[in-house]
């Protein structure tokens, strides 16, 4: 990371905490439609457990402000509502551009198959049998024609899958979808935030300590043997509809299993460490660009929340502090996104639903 990347960080994050009073209060103007509003708070963010992942640690004290966000991430029927509108293609759907592709991979490396650049996505193939966990290439499987209509594969489709979340989507998708509705993707700090449900103690799950509380499953995730055989021991093997388990505290569905989702935040391996000890970051947006390790040359973005193949043997990353990088032109059958709104963006919609021409 370059070092002056890393001191606008430091900068970004030892800024005074100024909010007027009552800044935690529902602002004066019409809330948008199935949104819930998540009031401004400090937290902490990240841990020091030293169970969970390097890139989670270490934690630290976080300020944001208050904001709208959506309850569900968004489904199949909201997305084809998007696309009927507006006729967008999402980046599955489209060619793969070695001429873009080429700035994202190591010098030197050859170009694919032509059949391996025609529209496609990564889509998630059980191996049947145990395989080395630190491959990802054993579960995952380009496949050409798998994208958000057709989740498994050209032969698969979406009927009857109106609430299922939609997936399938890269990171310029998803905020492509947020424009139009008005709306943008969440901060990591924002979305973390949001996934405590409002808890003061920070807890290991966003429902508390324990996993199965009462024996209840609090998530869509991966029950079995991972990635041989998903014993549906929660209900679910594979994708669930949303609102298919508990809601957190703030009233949000699946902030923890079912599908990743996407942030407005680069990803960097070690963002917490940014911090200066004892400040406060305010509303932090993350670094200027990405910087992973085993990833230098692909400009990734964060998702949090993990997927239906979170396993407690794999990366249990059905946790709030839970993140990952994924390149932004990456979509897959396991992660999807849900946007926020604030004050602001709410007022500007309002007026110009007023200001707008009518037929």
């Amino acid at each position: 990371m370059k070092r002056s990347l890393l001191f606008g960080a430091m900068m970004a994050c030892v800024l005074p905490v100024h909010r007027a009073p009552g800044d935690d209060a529902v602002p004066a103007v019409a809330a948008p439609t199935n949104m819930v509003w998540i009031p401004a708070g400090e937290f902490t963010m990240g841990t020091d457990d030293a169970h969970a992942m390097p890139n989670e640690r270490p934690a630290r004290r976080v300020r944001v402000s208050g904001f709208w966000i959506d309850p569900t991430v968004v489904t199949n029927a909201q997305f084809a509502a998007f696309v009927a509108a507006t006729g967008y293609v999402t980046i599955a759907e489209r060619p793969v551009d070695w001429e873009e592709l080429k700035k994202q991979v190591p010098p030197g490396t050859p170009k694919p198959a032509d059949e391996l650049l025609q529209p496609g996505s990564l889509v998630y193939t059980p191996p049947g049998a145990p395989v080395d966990l630190r491959v990802l290439a054993n579960w995952w499987t380009w496949t050409n024609g798998a994208d958000w209509r057709h989740p498994q594969g050209p032969a698969s489709t979406i009927a009857g899958k109106d609430a299922h979340p939609v997936v399938h989507v890269a990171w310029d998708d998803a905020v492509a979808y947020a424009a139009w509705a008005g709306k943008r993707l969440p901060t990591e700090a924002e979305w973390e935030f949001a996934a405590r449900g409002g808890m003061t103690v920070p807890a290991r799950f966003a429902w508390g300590n324990e996993f199965r509380p009462n024996g209840r499953f609090m998530a869509n995730t991966y029950t079995g043997e991972f990635p041989v055989k998903d014993t549906a021991e929660d209900g679910f093997a594979g994708v669930a509809p949303v609102k298919s388990f508990p809601a957190n505290g703030y009233g949000l569905f699946d902030m923890g299993g079912n599908v990743w989702n996407w942030c407005g935040d680069f990803y960097m391996d070690s963002p917490h460490t940014i911090a200066v000890a004892g400040a406060i970051c305010c509303d932090p947006t993350g670094p200027a660009t990405s910087a992973a390790a085993r990833n230098p040359a692909g400009m990734e973005r964060v998702i949090k929340g993990g997927s239906f193949l979170c396993n407690v043997s794999y990366c249990e990353s059905y946790r709030p502090t839970a993140r990952r990088g994924t390149p932004s032109d990456t979509g897959t059958e396991h992660i999807g996104f849900r946007c926020v709104m604030t004050a602001e963006m709410a007022q500007a919609k309002a007026k110009a639903a007023v200001t707008a021409p009518s037929n």
